[in-house]
């Protein structure tokens, strides 16, 4: 599996943060590590939601919409509230 995720800071509850990896647990481990540079700034984070996509070119497709204008805005409307 393959899986996107939303980590939103819990020092810097504006910032988020979307990716993609096929091992969620030691990614977000990594993140509150400070072994990501978008992300060691806002650091400690806590996983918003998740998703499953059995192929890697769906959860790319995906993590990039979420990244573009419309998807930052659909995160925001209904994830990250």
């Amino acid at each position: 599996m393959f899986y996107v995720y939303i980590l939103k800071s819990i020092n810097f509850p504006k910032e988020h943060y979307a990716g993609y990896s096929e091992d969620l647990k030691s990614r977000i481990k990594a993140h509150d590590w400070g072994d990501s540079k978008h992300t060691s700034k806002f650091k400690p984070w806590k996983l918003v939601c998740y998703l499953g996509f059995d192929d890697e070119s769906s959860a790319k497709e995906f993590e990039y919409y979420l990244k573009t204008g419309s998807g930052r805005a659909f995160l925001k409307r209904h994830l990250l509230k």
